[in-house]
Formats: structure tokens, sequence, C-alpha cells
């Protein structure tokens, strides 16, 4: 047999392989892909000023830097995965049952996972509790440890938000195992129809473009810009919306960034829903190839001024390795950057509750590991001009 033929065969069976494979995810995760909104939904989206010619668009067009992230690829840190679970509190269900002393305490779960409890009200941000961000269970990045605390030892929820429909914030496995929940799901427009599919009441969803509100009890949420992207499949490319969050009390204000890179709105979102007693910035899984996409620890002390922040939680780090860089650089170069800002950056383990206008915990509780600083990797959103 020629050289030839026995390169054709193996091209044919690594193709066989890859369509097999192709199969099994779309069989397999074809629920957890969602659904497409339609009829009234469409209609509702299709108005929105951030729709343009079929998707949701971002008034400062994302910058990719393909040849960058390839290398990166090949440059990716050691460490992007502890060796050992990191140290996490299993969180006792009976802390809820006493009302936070300030009126204001959030629990962070891991990656963009919290329970803030602001003036009575309990809210719940891209809860995931799956092992892996995926649409299939038995591939995808898989989680460093188990959830704090199980779904069914939380308290009555009175609303859940999601800032986007990226597997690591959507979670197809999660929200079913809400569905009965007597909670309101607040989402951005075009998300509702993902949880209308899988069981969610039409009647406890709502669906917000950005700068909308709606009332959850006393609780007002703003459904705030962000700068980010959506999709569950490659063929629904910004089908839905993606957002961050205001949730403004009666005496406290949280923010909740979801996904962004930087951008200039966040000004506007400090002016006209701060100061907020506590920002939660995602700080992790970023890259010089993607700088739109997620806005690296040393900007999201640059959006933590802009949106008058008055404390800082770090979020979405400490759960998965989705990035190249290693798993404790977000929080390492974060508290540099918060100690040259002069900024209160609350550091607590996964499952650790904070009254972040009491005190804010400062523990280091992450091993020491090899990390790149912000001048061997510096993370710079293009399209913003004059951030503080």
């Amino acid at each position: 047999m020629t050289f030839r033929k026995v390169a054709a065969r193996l091209g044919l069976a690594l193709l066989a392989g890859f369509v097999a494979l192709a199969l099994a995810v779309i069989v397999d995760g074809w629920q957890a892909f969602g659904h497409r909104s339609e009829g009234a939904r469409l209609a509702r989206m299709q108005r929105s000023p951030q729709w343009r010619d079929g998707h949701f668009r971002n008034p400062e067009p994302l910058h990719n830097f393909w040849l960058l992230s390839l290398a990166g690829a090949f440059d990716a840190s050691a460490h992007g995965s502890p060796e050992r679970i990191p140290q996490v509190v299993h969180v006792d269900p009976r802390t809820f049952d006493t009302p936070p002393v300030s009126g204001l305490r959030v629990t962070w779960f891991g990656h963009s996972s919290t329970l803030v409890e602001i003036d009575g009200t309990r809210v719940l941000t891209d809860p995931i509790w799956s092992e892996r961000p995926s649409p299939v269970a038995w591939i995808g990045p898989k989680r460093w440890y188990a959830p704090p605390v199980a779904l069914a030892d939380l308290p009555p929820i009175d609303a859940v938000v999601v800032s986007h429909d990226h597997y690591d914030h959507l979670d197809f496995q999660t929200i079913r195992a809400m569905r009965n929940w007597h909670t309101t799901f607040v989402v951005p427009l075009g998300l509702g129809a993902h949880l209308a599919y899988w069981g969610v009441p039409e009647s406890r969803i709502v669906e917000l473009d950005w700068w909308e509100r709606t009332t959850v009890g006393a609780l007002t949420i703003v459904c705030t810009p962000a700068r980010h992207a959506s999709g569950r499949m490659l063929i629904d490319d910004d089908a839905t919306l993606w957002a961050g969050y205001a949730l403004v009390g009666a005496t406290h204000r949280v923010y909740f960034s979801g996904d962004t890179g930087l951008f200039p709105a966040m000004r506007v979102i400090g002016t006209r829903l701060g100061p907020f007693d506590l920002a939660m910035i995602e700080t992790g899984q970023y890259h010089a190839g993607w700088p739109d996409w997620h806005i690296g620890p040393e900007q999201a002390l640059t959006a933590h001024a802009m949106v008058r922040g008055r404390a800082l939680l770090p979020i979405h780090w400490a759960l998965f390795a989705l990035a190249y860089h290693g798993w404790t650089e977000p929080i390492e170069r974060t508290r540099v950057a918060g100690l040259a800002a002069h900024a209160r950056v609350a550091t607590p383990r996964p499952g650790e509750s904070i009254e972040p206008t009491l005190r804010v915990p400062t523990p280091r509780w992450w091993p020491r590991v090899p990390w790149q600083t912000a001048r061997e990797a510096p993370i710079v959103s293009s399209q913003v001009s004059g951030a503080p």
C-alpha cells in the first residue's frame, strides 16, 4: 500500500471520528442548546436599540486577535488548574436563617455564582451547580470542587439573575433543577426562550433590555450594559443579549458585571445607579487575544472606579480553567492593582459569606504558584479612552 493511500485512509478515519463525536454532542446536548426566540419574543428583541442585522451588537465592536489566541494555546500556564482542591467553605444552610446584621451579605460559590442578600431580598447570580460548563456531561472543563452548598439546601430565592447564555453562566441542569422554584428569573432579551424550553413557566420569566428594570419585592433590578457576546452553538452567534445588573435596595446597592470588557458606559452606570456598596466584577478567564471579551484584573479596578464601587468582590475565577493563565493569577493581579488604587478588595474563599459594609475580608487562602504580571501579560480593551 502506497503512502498516499495510507494517508488518505488515516484522513478519512480522523474525519469519521470527528463527525461521530460531533453527532454525539448534538444528540446528547440537544436540550441543553436551548431554543431560538420566535413570535412576540423575537419581535420585541428586534425593537431593541442593540439589535442590528439579525443579531445583538456592542456599541464598541469586539476585537479578536486570532494569532495571539493560537499562540496562547501553546504557551499556557502549567498551573492552569490547582494541584489540590482549593480551600472551600462548606456552607451551613442554617447561616441563612439569620438575616445579615448590616442588611447586605454576599456568599460567593466560585466563578460568577453568588447569593446576594440585600435589604430582605435574596438574589442568586449566574448559578452553575453542574460538573462542567458544557452541553454534555462528558466533555469540557471540569469544576475543581463540589458546590459549597447543595441547591436543595439554599434558602428560598426571590430572584435568579443570568447575565448571558454561555455555558458557564446559563447552566441547563441547574435551571432544570430550579424550574419549579417559586422564584423570578431575570434575564436579558432572548434568554427567556431557553428557560421556557427547559420548563420554567413564562409567568416567572422577566426579560430585560439594557437600562430596563423590574421589581422583585422591595428590590429594583436594573439590566445594565455589558460588552460581551452570546451563543450556545456555532450557528446562533449573538442571537441573545448579554448584560450586567444593578441591585437597588432601600438601603444598599450591588453591581454585578456579568462577563464584559471595559467600555465607556460604565461611567454612566456609576452616575445613574451608583455608588455601589459592592461591585462584583469579573477578573479571570482573560487573554490578550480577546481583550474586549473579558476585562482582566487591572481593568476590573478601573471599572470599579467607573461604576463607583465602595468594595470589590473579584468573580469569574477559582472554579474552571477557561483560559491560558495560571489559576491564581486573577486574584494575585487584582490584589496588586487594588493596593495601587487604594481599593477595598475582598478575597473570600468559595462558600464564604461577607458583609462588605462592615468588613472586607482579605485572607490569602490560595497557594503561591508562578503567575504573570500586568507588565508581562497586559489586558487592554480597545475603544476606551480617558478611563481613570
